[in-house]
């Protein structure tokens, strides 16, 4: 287990390093895959060696080795936060498809499927956060396809388990998550944008496959999040109600929050108002 912990962490630098790229080309409608990454200032081609997660960055001494022009911390932070993401996903799923893989292939390879779209959802959530706080949008480009991806993935773990309940729930998670916050964005325009009912559905298709208690976490969890930052902010930085506030992260993070801990929150809550 520690191997592959450590394997996917590193895996995770890497794709963080891509993710940068991610975040500044999908907003300008770029490619992400052509042209190579070079300095904005001086055009020198990023090489492999330059190119190392977090290292380079240090090694550089977060300067272009042409121009010397610097380069923001924010690229090793967003390589390292990837990797935490990477590892704490793996630590949530990566037991099951160990524990199943001599076993029975059948539920490691659906174990193995469930694996990967959570760290599909990890990556797209690093880029999509990024984005967000930039640019106040969460693309179509990715968020769209996430659909796609959480679908196929999800509802080939299911299958393969045989599990029709956790196929059903993620896809009324789904439904239920876009249908909310379409509401409310019905009701208050302006108040949220379409990206964010399209990311409840994304969200809610990922927490429905794991369950009831992790959708309603995870949805509740980015209001609250959400609302704390917002009266944190107007009380700190004195602006008005009208100041835009990026909704996307908080939304993510409370679907994390779902994910990880999801039951024991539940738990603690209707045990603290009397139902359990």
């Amino acid at each position: 287990m520690p191997v592959v912990l450590a394997f996917v962490a590193a895996f995770g630098l890497a794709i963080g390093s891509f993710l940068n790229v991610v975040a500044y080309r999908v907003p300008a409608g770029l490619s992400v895959v052509s042209p190579p990454s070079a300095c904005p200032r001086c055009g020198h081609a990023i090489t492999a060696r330059d190119n190392v997660p977090i290292v380079s960055w240090l090694l550089l001494k977060a300067s272009c080795r042409s121009c010397k022009a610097p380069i923001s911390a924010r690229y090793p932070i967003v390589e390292a936060i990837t990797g935490v993401v990477f590892l704490v996903v793996s630590l949530r799923f990566a037991a099951a498809f160990l524990g199943d893989l001599l076993v029975s292939p059948r539920l490691a390879a659906a174990d193995g499927l469930e694996w990967i779209a959570f760290l599909y959802l990890g990556a797209i959530s690093v880029a999509l956060a990024a984005i967000d706080l930039d640019v106040r949008r969460l693309p179509d480009r990715i968020v769209l396809p996430s659909v796609v991806v959480g679908v196929v993935l999800l509802g080939a773990a299911d299958l393969l388990r045989a599990d029709l309940v956790a196929l059903g729930t993620a896809c009324a998670g789904a439904g239920a998550a876009a249908l909310l916050f379409a509401v409310l964005w019905f009701v208050k325009p302006g108040g949220m944008g379409l990206g964010d009912v399209k990311l409840a559905a994304v969200l809610g298709l990922f927490l429905g496959q794991l369950g009831i208690a992790q959708l309603v976490v995870g949805i509740a969890g980015g209001f609250v999040l959400g609302g704390v930052f917002g009266v944190a902010v107007l009380v700190v930085r004195r602006t008005g109600r009208g100041t835009a506030i990026p909704f996307g992260p908080w939304m993510l993070a409370g679907a994390w929050i779902g994910v990880l801990a999801g039951p024991a929150i539940a738990r603690s809550y209707l045990a603290l108002v009397g139902l359990t």
